[in-house]
């Protein structure tokens, strides 16, 4: 019960989102003209997007990551989580983020899915990590995204204590990140 609840409020929610966001991006920055695009956060050398590749969209995250109950273990079932643009104080969505992992555009409805390559750990927070886009759809923001990198992570760790419960036990833990997205230089 608790899954088919969750899937129709997550549903709900994205479309919400998604209606929202394009009235008011195609309104307000159709002319907007596009300005360099920087990291501001240190990379760790595992976790380097190969040559050949560029830096063309950076976005803040915050949302959870849900764990279920497996085998006695806090197990992750998905993340969810919200981007904006890094220097946009009103946080306006421009992405969402769900398990796959996959990010969509909340602008302009183009996608990306990943695999995780390689991973840094950090203490007391989920571990940074390289993805390789294994698939990419539309024309717009993740359209022929090749790498993308979770940085600046803070939060969303499983609990350490024991689950008693079944699979329908679920716990979500905030989290924000930033993630980095790279397509292949032309």
């Amino acid at each position: 019960m608790k899954i088919a609840k969750r899937l129709v409020l997550t549903t709900a929610a994205l479309t919400a989102v998604t209606a929202g966001t394009l009235v008011s991006a195609t309104v307000g920055q159709a002319a907007t003209p596009q300005r360099p695009v920087h990291l501001d956060v240190t990379v760790p050398d595992a976790l380097k997007v190969p040559d050949g590749n560029k830096l063309t969209g950076v976005f803040s995250a915050a949302g959870v990551q849900t764990y279920t109950c497996t085998n006695g273990a806090w197990t992750l079932l998905e993340p969810a989580a919200t981007l904006w643009a890094k220097n946009d104080r009103s946080k306006r969505s421009v992405a969402l983020h769900s398990r796959g992992p996959v990010w969509v555009s909340t602008v302009d409805g183009s996608a990306v899915n990943g695999s995780a390559i390689a991973n840094s750990p950090k203490t007391g927070t989920i571990p940074e990590l390289l993805l390789k886009a294994t698939a990419t759809r539309g024309t717009g923001t993740f359209a022929d995204v090749s790498y993308v990198q979770r940085l600046g992570t803070s939060g969303g760790v499983a609990p350490t204590t024991a689950c008693t419960g079944t699979s329908t036990d679920q716990v979500s833990v905030q989290y924000t990140a930033t993630y980095a997205f790279y397509k292949p230089a032309k």
